[in-house]
């Protein structure tokens, strides 16, 4: 079994910071792939930011430049380093793992998400 868990969310002031942390745990041989996405009201859920097992990354145009994905393989954890942050960034944000299990196959694995709140 593999357990997914972000944390890190709350509200914050437009032009404030935050930073998100997801861990994966459980049954785990190895972990590929890790991803935030966001959902907000009434809309589909996006990527935000991306990063491989090597450490190479992608992010949404929306937020070059103000957001940073990493993560530390040893501890099967993604972060999200979030600045100047907008209310449009306001959502509940999702991180996904692709984790390959003791059986070496790969599977997806969504946590519970967190809400990311910005006041103007």
């Amino acid at each position: 079994q593999v357990h997914v868990v972000e944390s890190g969310g709350g509200l914050v002031q437009a032009g404030g910071s935050l930073r998100l942390s997801c861990a994966a745990s459980g049954s785990i041989f190895s972990v590929n792939g890790m991803g935030w996405y966001r959902q907000a009201p009434g809309k589909q859920r996006e990527l935000v930011a991306g990063i491989t097992s090597g450490g190479s990354t992608n992010y949404a145009d929306f937020v070059k430049g103000r957001f940073t994905i990493s993560r530390d393989n040893a501890k099967n954890t993604v972060y999200l380093q979030m600045n100047s942050l907008k209310p449009g960034d306001t959502a509940v944000y999702y991180c996904n793992a692709a984790v390959v299990a003791m059986d070496r196959l790969q599977y997806s694995y969504w946590g519970q998400g967190t809400q990311v709140t910005v006041s103007s």
